[in-house]
């Protein structure tokens, strides 16, 4: 999943514990933590909170903060909705932030507000899922978009016998990274899987329940469905949950994007075969030096900028003010006991 000069402790174990921020604790000023360089107040607004991937991610972030001394927080909406977010932008510019690092709910939604964060002097750094790219300084982008709809597509179809029915489980219908995916999946089915056949796209609004739901549906639906494929952590966990104790266990495959941790019981027990990912923790924890260096002037998110990323090594800015994370990584029976996050 990354190269080999940036996984030194890549895939540490990641303790999760978050508070919501308090109002005027990210202030600028004294207590910024930084050294005199910038207002290191760095805060995490991800989608929606209780998402147990985002809880990985920040966390990750939490730690790269502690690392050069500024001072972390994160906020979020329950749900992931645009307009939540929103005010948390709002809400974030008033304080006088140093940085929000976002993962977006909506590619333009976010744009004005993000618009007047930046006017104000916050940096903001989009990671996971972007906005436009001329609303934000910063995309950390946990792995090219091609090679996550190729890993997922790759998986599946080894799975199903590179034939049959296949179905999607999204995240929310706006989501821009979700939906990025889907298409090159389609794109990729289309030139190298003649046999494969996706019958539909469903959304589970990244809540576990709803994406319960709708993998029942699908299989009421589609009687000889032969595999899912679910490109959000909250959909293939739950989808799995599902299979796990009904009829369709070793029947239906189902393959995306998890955690090892929320997956090793369904891997292990047969109920999915294989997976990818990247490490979001180590997403959080480079979105947090991606701030640290726009903060500090070292980078403007001009492509060619380099900036160090603690024990993530040296990264550069590509074009449009994207940095890379690495490549996705595919998780198994025989090495998901490797892993903690």
């Amino acid at each position: 999943m990354f190269n080999s000069s940036k996984r030194a402790g890549a895939f540490a174990a990641l303790a999760v514990s978050f508070a919501l921020v308090a109002t005027g604790c990210a202030a600028t000023g004294g207590d910024s933590g930084g050294d005199g360089d910038g207002n290191l107040a760095i805060t995490f607004l991800p989608k929606n909170l209780g998402n147990a991937y985002f809880d990985t991610s920040d966390a990750g972030g939490e730690e790269a903060i502690a690392e050069f001394g500024g001072t972390y927080a994160e906020v979020g909406p329950a749900t992931g909705s645009p307009d939540g977010q929103v005010s948390y932008i709002n809400t974030l510019t008033q304080q006088g932030v140093g940085a929000i690092a976002l993962s977006a709910n909506d590619p333009s939604a976010l744009c004005d507000a993000i618009g007047e964060a930046r006017d104000a002097g916050v940096k903001v750094v989009t990671f996971d899922a972007d906005t436009s790219p001329d609303c934000r300084d910063l995309f950390i982008n946990q792995a090219d978009s091609e090679g996550i709809a190729k890993v997922q597509v790759d998986l599946i179809a080894e799975q199903i016998g590179d034939a049959g029915q296949i179905a999607i489980l999204s995240a929310t219908a706006n989501a821009t990274n979700q939906n990025a995916w889907i298409e090159l999946m389609k794109t990729e089915l289309a030139a190298n899987h003649p046999d494969i056949e996706l019958v539909e796209v469903v959304y589970g609004d990244d809540d576990d329940q709803t994406s319960f739901d709708k993998t029942a549906a699908l299989l009421q639906t589609y009687p000889e469905l032969k595999g899912i494929v679910s490109p959000t952590t909250v959909g293939i966990s739950a989808a799995a949950r599902y299979l796990q104790d009904s009829s369709f266990k070793g029947k239906v495959q189902l393959t995306g994007l998890g955690t090892p941790n929320q997956m090793r019981d369904f891997v292990n027990d047969g109920t999915v075969t294989a997976f990818a990912l990247w490490n979001p923790g180590d997403l959080g924890y480079l979105a947090a030096y991606g701030a640290k260096a726009l903060i500090e002037g070292d980078i403007t998110g001009a492509e060619g900028d380099e900036f160090d990323a603690g024990k993530l090594g040296s990264y550069t800015v590509g074009a449009d003010g994207v940095v890379l994370l690495g490549d996705p990584y595919t998780f198994n029976k025989d090495n998901i006991a490797d892993f903690d996050f």
